[in-house]
């Protein structure tokens, strides 16, 4: 990836430090930022809860920004039973759903910076900063990417009932009644709602976006007939495959689903380059001193490379990754907030929120 991060406030070398001191020994007004900066310097220091050695001090809370029962909450508590055992320490998972993922991305951007509250996101968290007018947080500069659990691929599925049985179909549909058509999503800035702006923008076709309070409501009024097409986790969506409810189409990804061997990618079948996939991120507020981020990416590495958490990703029709380091996830991070941004604004949603 090319694109820049910003650096993780807190981990300043000696200089820095001094440019600080200097600056409240003028007078100047020191910043929140520039206080956080000097206390995690400070921790580094003394050494104290920025020892890895020592972490953690007592149980890790994750705030999952969605639902219980979706896959990132199912996938987390099945993590957690191996971090308690790794760690020695209570694994707590709380879900704070709302405003999609802001509401849980702010608690934990202003949490104590001790790698004891931690971030379940989905990559909404790199579309709310184009689509929401008003983010209570920066997200590059309040929140650091710790580790990456799994991707997400969508599937585009249509009501059974429609004379469509291939993405080129259903383009032809679009471009013979434009605007006409309805897809589902489950709010905006959701992937399976950016992956429907995508289809859009990559097609040349109008579609008119129906919005739910969440992915199942609208995967029911596909399959009544009320709307006739959404893209949906490939996990949340293969019984309905399997029973004729809905049709797939397509995955969103660049290579098949396992789990849908018999369906092609929206590339293949005739979009090239077409590429939407979800994500699942661990973060941490900004200022976690850098050897607990890096204690904390192994440990989550470790009990997402369990051989039960493993098979569930994959039951559940996610793609387990191997996570890159904390610096690099901070880099990817960023250019997803570009590229999603970019789509939101040629989609006209920008600031919608």
């Amino acid at each position: 990836m090319d694109a820049v991060t910003s650096a993780p406030i807190g981990f300043a070398h000696g200089k820095y430090r001094r440019i600080e001191a200097a600056k409240i020994g003028t007078g100047e007004m020191p910043t929140r930022r520039h206080m956080l900066g000097i206390l995690g310097g400070a921790w580094v220091a003394t050494g104290l809860p920025a020892r890895a050695a020592e972490f953690p001090s007592g149980p890790i809370t994750f705030i999952v920004s969605f639902p219980a029962g979706g896959s990132i909450d199912v996938v987390v508590r099945a993590m957690a039973g191996r971090l308690q055992e790794q760690l020695g320490k209570a694994i707590v998972v709380e879900n704070r759903a709302g405003a999609g993922g802001v509401l849980a991305a702010g608690d934990v951007a202003k949490a104590t910076p001790d790698g004891q509250t931690l971030l379940a996101a989905a990559s909404s968290l790199a579309a709310n900063p184009t689509l929401v007018k008003a983010l209570p947080y920066d997200t590059l500069k309040d929140l650091q990417a710790v580790a990456l659990i799994f991707r997400t691929p969508l599937v585009l599925v249509v009501d059974p009932k429609l004379p469509i049985h291939s993405v080129a179909e259903l383009v032809a549909l679009l471009k013979a009644k434009p605007g006409q058509i309805n897809f589902g999503h489950g709010g905006p800035g959701s992937a399976i709602h950016l992956a429907g702006e995508l289809f859009q923008v990559m097609t040349g076709t109008e579609m008119t976006g129906v919005s739910y309070r969440g992915a199942p409501l609208a995967l029911n009024d596909v399959m009544a007939g009320h709307v006739a097409l959404m893209f949906a986790d490939a996990g949340s969506v293969m019984g309905q495959i399997n029973a004729g409810t809905v049709r797939a189409l397509g995955v969103s990804s660049t290579i098949r689903v396992p789990a849908l061997p018999d369906v092609p990618t929206i590339d293949e079948a005739g979009v090239p380059g077409f590429d939407a996939v979800g994500w699942t991120l661990i973060c941490a507020p900004a200022a976690t001193p850098k050897p607990i981020v890096e204690r904390l990416n192994a440990e989550l590495k470790k009990a997402a490379a369990a051989p039960e958490v493993q098979s569930l990703m994959i039951k559940l029709g996610t793609v387990p990754v191997q996570s890159p380091a904390p610096a690099e996830l901070q880099k990817f991070l960023a250019a997803e907030i570009e590229r999603w941004g970019d789509l939101i604004k040629r989609a006209g949603v920008a600031n919608t929120l």
